[in-house]
């Protein structure tokens, strides 16, 4: 029953994860995105080697009827190991697997955007495309409530929390501490984290990384934050809009370029992708949160710093903007653009392939 929490023991916890493990005895923890295309799942296996890269793994599967997969007469999911991280909660040579999804029959699930992301990136290779993306989210306590919000009323007005400082002004930063070392160890290009306008809103930031290796970082950054706040026994959200009302929603705004763009001069190629991107504005915030664009309309009203969800726009450190030309590449005449549309429950899988598929496929259906 929500509302209720039960805890554990963490230092009895200790002194079990402090046994000798046998070097040839790896724990290996396979995860994958479930039928939601939002939410994670995850299980072990031991293997009697230390894996080097995930292809070196055994194809697994899991009970796809419980996961929104699969029919319960056919419920088995295949999970193919596609990239290989370091397990910061086990330690030792242990690991964390993410997996791809596939049926019994060797296709690619429906669920598995992935698989073509990584195709578009093969095509696109020569172009080095690189992208940084801003996850924003909303620590909840166990009843569903911003985390440290009063139980019976609401905080004081948007403006202190941003960047703050201060128990009246932060909620959580422990949780947020400590997924950032967890992201180090993992060697998840995480390259910073900051508090948000709204309080209990964080946001981390994933790159820069290049083709595939985004979505792959970013989805393990969120496995680790959902795992750290379970071990403080909170709740992390990454809906779009936790709170009506005259909060800011969550976002994961995507920075991006192409060797063309970072070049000197690069100013013209940027400005070409973004004319690009808006005349295919619809197609984008179709693919930019798992359920077609409605999460997305309820968090891009053109307030609260965000662009309106039907209108495309762009400008230079224009916060408001679809696209937001950042000042200094202004300046420098080269650089990146930031797409502030995606929203925090997006998929970066299907983020990065519409970006790629749009300025450097050039396609226009």
């Amino acid at each position: 029953m929500l509302g209720i929490t039960q805890t554990t023991n963490k230092t009895t916890l200790l002194r079990y994860l402090a046994l000798p493990q046998p070097e040839d005895k790896v724990q290996c923890m396979y995860i994958w995105i479930d039928g939601t295309g939002e939410n994670l799942r995850a299980k072990t296996r031991t293997v009697d080697f230390v894996p080097k890269q995930a292809t070196e793994l055994p194809i697994w599967n899991f009970d796809g009827s419980s996961t929104g997969q699969a029919e319960g007469h056919n419920s088995d999911v295949m999970i193919h190991p596609v990239a290989l991280f370091k397990d910061p909660f086990r330690g030792n040579n242990n690991k964390l697997v993410l997996c791809e999804t596939y049926r019994h029959d060797g296709a690619v699930h429906p669920s598995n955007k992935r698989n073509s992301c990584n195709q578009v990136m093969q095509k696109a290779k020569g172009f080095e495309p690189w992208f940084g993306i801003e996850q924003e989210y909303t620590l909840l306590d166990t009843d569903l409530h911003p985390f440290g919000w009063p139980k019976n009323g609401f905080p004081g007005p948007q403006g202190p929390y941003y960047t703050g400082v201060g128990a009246n002004n932060v909620h959580g930063r422990d949780i947020v501490e400590s997924h950032y070392r967890a992201c180090l160890y993992s060697e998840i290009k995480i390259s910073g984290e900051n508090a948000e306008v709204m309080p209990a809103q964080w946001e981390f930031q994933v790159g820069p990384c290049e083709g595939i290796s985004m979505g792959d970082h970013l989805w393990v950054a969120r496995f680790l934050l959902h795992r750290v706040a379970e071990d403080f026994g909170v709740v992390v959200s990454f809906d779009p809009k936790p709170m009506p009302g005259d909060w800011n929603g969550a976002g994961a705004h995507a920075n991006y370029s192409t060797k063309e763009m970072r070049a000197p001069g690069g100013m013209k190629a940027m400005v070409e992708a973004i004319e690009r991107l808006g005349k295919r504005h619809a197609a984008h915030i179709r693919a930019y949160d798992p359920n077609g664009g409605n999460d997305n309309r309820r968090r891009l009203t053109g307030r609260h710093e965000t662009s309106s969800i039907d209108n495309f726009s762009y400008g230079v450190a224009h916060r408001g903007s679809s696209i937001r030309i950042p000042r200094q590449c202004s300046d420098d005449g080269c650089g990146y653009i930031e797409d502030r549309r995606p929203s925090s429950n997006c998929d970066p899988y299907s983020v990065t392939e519409m970006l790629v598929r749009t300025t450097c496929l050039n396609e226009t259906d």
